[in-house]
């Protein structure tokens, strides 16, 4: 499914990417393929309809700058609006004062979360007690 919202994506920059300029009208098409590509992708309307008004509101106050190509600077526009929508800051894993921690991971099929606990899994040890993935231990030895 990512690979699919990833190839509309590019598709959609694509053509933007063979114009010298960039007029309002083209950029409202790029952001309507955009809008089908995220819906396709099961994204909450209103997630879409913020992300893309905003993507708009920031292509179009953008300061024009002559060493990136029109569809560079949308592309970077978009980079900054995702980043804003999904937090953009750092946050500490906080365990809880008393036993169990429990993480939720959630996104897309096929957006990388098991790759992700993975690698979590990878850099946090226990120091005391057990580490569970949908209820199996996860070290064996009496470690987990």
């Amino acid at each position: 499914m990512l690979e699919a919202l990833t190839d509309k994506l590019q598709a959609a920059f694509r053509r933007l990417g063979s114009r010298g300029t960039i007029t309002e009208q083209d950029l409202d098409a790029a952001l309507r393929e955009v809008r089908l590509a995220l819906l396709e992708a099961d994204v909450n309307f209103k997630v879409v309809r913020e992300f893309v008004q905003g993507v708009k509101e920031r292509a179009l106050g953008a300061k024009v700058l002559t060493s990136l190509t029109p569809m560079q600077q949308i592309i970077g526009v978009v980079n900054q609006q995702l980043v804003e929508l999904l937090g953009g800051g750092q946050s500490r894993l906080e365990h809880a004062q008393s036993a169990p921690t429990v993480l939720m991971l959630v996104g897309l099929k096929g957006s990388g979360k098991t790759t992700t606990i993975r690698a979590l899994l990878g850099m946090i040890r226990p120091n005391a007690g057990s580490v569970k993935v949908l209820g199996q231990a996860v070290w064996p030895n009496g470690r987990g």
